[in-house]
């Protein structure tokens, strides 16, 4: 009797034959369809209800995969891959002609990454030796809210009719770095936890800012990674004078994110302390508030130094939310 298919191979085999997974990586949790397939990753975009003319990541299980997706691969592309492949990078190169024009929007470039993740590795490699040479897989969510960290953030997102490979709680728990290699000097859409120095570093030159004729990359747009409730960053000070006092009446439906002990009588949770366990932890906790029944979120704005850039990027992000009329 033929031993059963693990769910690895059970996943490789639905994204062979066009459908979409939740899979896990060392970031955010996926949703996963395969990149080459045109009709296929148009399911992403209509399940998470995201324009398509926002393009997509495409996650590959080996470096070599890179060239099925890339027209040229820069040296500033190869140097970072050789440095933080795989991992939580995503690098924008010129698309090859033909290939996943869906995934990139149309796009003549396209973002590219190799995740760490045991699992993820493990489910790219089982679909390419089915025909699949990468799969695109922006987070497991509807468009513009709060990224998964867990499986069970996925089923809640889209239900039981997703098919969603279990991976355990995401290890970095932010979405990866995006360096646009299309352009020289490289140039830093969107900070991850890859520090910014040590991708200098890699690189041997400095980082460009992001500029207006910089490639549209995901997860990049003002307002992003949003609760359902109305997040409002207030600094040290001022955050500690709110919550001096008891909350009163006006005060309910108030939730608390700070890195303040104690904070007696208001629904809170502690914002860690170490730049690298807030980024893991940072989307759980807003779920979490969510859950729990909170209006608005309190949210103490996270310290200046470089190891707080990417944190510091998403909870703005999440913040300009609430400014958009009519949320």
């Amino acid at each position: 009797m033929p031993a059963a298919a693990s769910p690895v191979d059970e996943a490789a085999e639905a994204l062979a034959r066009g459908e979409l997974v939740g899979m896990p990586t060392e970031t955010v949790y996926g949703l996963a369809a395969r990149a080459d397939d045109d009709a296929s990753v148009a399911r992403i975009f209509a399940a998470k209800g995201r324009p398509i003319d926002h393009p997509l990541i495409v996650h590959v299980g080996d470096a070599a995969a890179a060239a099925v997706f890339a027209g040229e691969l820069p040296g500033s592309a190869r140097r970072l891959m050789a440095a933080f492949w795989p991992g939580p990078l995503t690098l924008i190169v010129p698309r090859k002609p033909g290939v996943a024009s869906a995934a990139a929007a149309g796009q003549a470039s396209i973002g590219l990454r190799m995740p760490s993740h045991p699992m993820a590795l493990a489910l790219l490699r089982a679909a390419a030796a089915r025909g699949v040479p990468g799969v695109a897989a922006p987070s497991a969510n509807r468009f513009g809210r709060v990224s998964p960290t867990r499986a069970e953030h996925v089923r809640a997102e889209f239900g039981p009719g997703l098919r969603v490979l279990d991976g355990g709680p995401c290890e970095v728990g932010i979405e990866s770095a995006i360096v646009d290699c299309t352009r020289d000097p490289p140039a830093l859409l969107r900070p991850g936890q890859i520090p910014r120095a040590r991708l200098e570093a890699a690189l041997g030159q400095r980082l460009a800012e992001r500029g207006d004729d910089s490639p549209r990359a995901s997860g990049t747009l003002p307002t992003h990674y949003a609760p359902k409730a109305a997040v409002r960053i207030l600094g040290s000070a001022e955050l500690a004078r709110c919550v001096a006092v008891p909350p009163g009446p006006a005060d309910r439906g108030v939730a608390v994110y700070s890195r303040l002990v104690p904070v007696e009588g208001w629904q809170h949770r502690r914002m860690p302390e170490e730049a690298d366990v807030a980024a893991q932890e940072l989307f759980d906790a807003l779920r979490g508030f969510d859950e729990a029944g909170a209006e608005t979120i309190w949210l103490e704005q996270p310290p200046a130094d470089a190891a707080w850039e990417g944190v510091r990027d998403r909870v703005m992000r999440a913040a300009a939310a609430a400014e958009v009329p009519g949320r």
